[in-house]
């Protein structure tokens, strides 16, 4: 039986969403949403869809509209947005729990958005969002980019195709595991550094991904670990280690 999947397009009608200089969140999300929804169909998955044009829904609404698809997971794409433009950059994925295959999608979605060129923040828990805690089955929000970050939207804009087929390989490495086999948790990461402030973790992954390394954020009992890249095979991480250690830094392997 082929998966299906939820998407939710943020905000709509009355609802802008972040808005920066001429750009306004709910557009960027219904273009992106549709050009997923279509990707992801060609692919043989079945998507629905809580709107397909600019309409205003309460987060309840886009919840029950979800529930009553019966669909094996739902996302929610939006834009971020920072207080002061350009300050943050990235994408971050939100859960209501890290744990099962929506923490899996979280993941594999900064993962395959960090191979196009954005910084991976990484994967919190916000069990206080309606779209996360009211729908049935495994849910994200994906924040892609920030919408006030010039260069957050120069990835997104000229590489739109990449994105949405990274999204795509995501989603379906998640729901599809035997067809895109690397989609599926089970990897080792090297950790490059462990934090109690945020905004520190933050400035390590912004140095290390500078360096040339695929870096992103983490949480884990209430620390901020930076880690470096996502392999299946136990040898990759360790000459990945053995590279890192080479520019200094002090690393362990997880998984």
């Amino acid at each position: 039986m082929a998966k299906s999947i939820v998407l939710d397009a943020g905000h709509g009608g009355r609802d802008n969403g972040a808005v920066y200089e001429d750009m306004i969140e709910k557009n960027d999300n219904l273009r992106i949403v549709l050009a997923l929804g279509q990707e992801l169909e060609n692919r043989g998955i079945n998507v629905y869809y809580t709107r397909t044009t600019d309409v205003f829904q309460t987060p309840f609404e886009k919840a029950q509209i979800a529930n009553e698809t019966n669909a094996d997971a739902f996302l929610s794409i939006h834009r971020n947005s920072g207080v002061n433009p350009g300050e943050y950059s990235g994408v971050e994925s939100l859960v209501y729990k890290k744990e099962g295959l929506a923490l899996e999608m979280a993941e594999n979605i900064n993962g395959a958005l960090g191979l196009v060129g954005f910084d991976e923040i990484g994967v919190f828990e916000e069990p206080g969002i309606i779209v996360l805690r009211k729908t049935k089955m495994p849910a994200v929000l994906a924040e892609i980019g920030f919408i006030n970050n010039d260069e957050d939207n120069r990835l997104l804009n000229e590489n739109f195709d990449d994105v949405i087929g990274a999204l795509a390989d995501a989603v379906q490495g998640t729901l599809e595991p035997e067809v895109y086999p690397a989609g599926r948790g089970g990897f080792f990461q090297v950790q490059v550094g462990s934090f109690a402030d945020r905004k520190e973790a933050a400035a390590a992954v912004k140095k290390v991904s500078g360096e040339g390394f695929p870096a992103m954020l983490d949480t884990k009992d209430q620390r901020y670990r930076v880690l470096v890249g996502r392999y299946q095979e136990l040898d990759n991480a360790v000459l990945m280690e053995r590279v890192l250690r080479k520019h200094g830094y002090t690393t362990r392997i997880i998984g």
